[in-house]
């Protein structure tokens, strides 16, 4: 294993426990908060992150196909326990020796994928979705530039085909920056318009 494919592994850790410290930063009357994944409240949004968890700790170990694996969890009453408890089971299935040398089954794309493929995805999701949380809540997300340009390295290569993004796929529209923006654009704002958010419209409270 080269270590830039065992950096991957550190680099979804990294991006996983920074979307468990901002879930884990919402009160009592931040779940019902809109969030940016269009018609998700923060608490269904983080109910999709425990699943997602859960998925892929199962693929990782063969169990991909079950589609039950997938679920969102029943209990929503702790949705920070709730997903700090699939975060906790993703992070030990991905680090069991020999996780990038497996094949992952995700529904989502119909086949099974390498390893190395398949946290990468987990990657850039956590990546996305640690933002989501961060400025549904008004807060700074905070990863490192490494995880940042690993995270866009992968939102660079998922297809921007029309007709394979929008309703009912796992990516919106990518979304254009403003006239002017496109050049020196950072990392994370490339990669959440690359993945169709509107990082515009979600300013950070100072």
């Amino acid at each position: 294993m080269t270590r830039h494919a065992a950096d991957i592994v550190e680099w979804d850790r990294i991006a996983v426990r920074e979307a468990v410290r901002v879930v884990d930063l919402a009160g009592d009357d931040d779940w019902g908060r809109d969030s940016p994944c269009a018609g998700w409240t923060l608490r269904r949004l983080v109910a999709h992150m425990a699943a997602q968890h859960h998925g892929f700790a199962a693929a990782a170990r063969g169990l991909g196909h079950e589609a039950a694996r997938w679920q969102e969890p029943r209990d929503r009453g702790e949705p920070a326990r709730v997903h700090r408890a699939a975060a906790t089971a993703v992070l030990d299935a991905f680090g069991e020796p020999g996780v990038l040398e497996r094949e992952f089954v995700l529904p989502e794309l119909g086949s099974a994928v390498p390893g190395r493929r398949a946290v990468g995805f987990h990657l850039v999701d956590y990546v996305v979705h640690a933002w989501d949380v961060a400025v549904t809540l008004g807060v700074e997300v905070l990863l490192p530039d490494e995880v940042l340009r690993a995270a866009l390295a992968v939102a660079r290569r998922v297809p921007a085909d029309p007709a394979l993004r929008g309703p009912g796929s796992a990516f919106a529209p990518v979304v254009p920056a403003p006239a002017g923006e496109a050049e020196g654009a950072g990392a994370l704002e490339e990669t959440l318009r690359l993945l169709g958010r509107r990082p515009e419209l979600w300013p950070v409270r100072g």
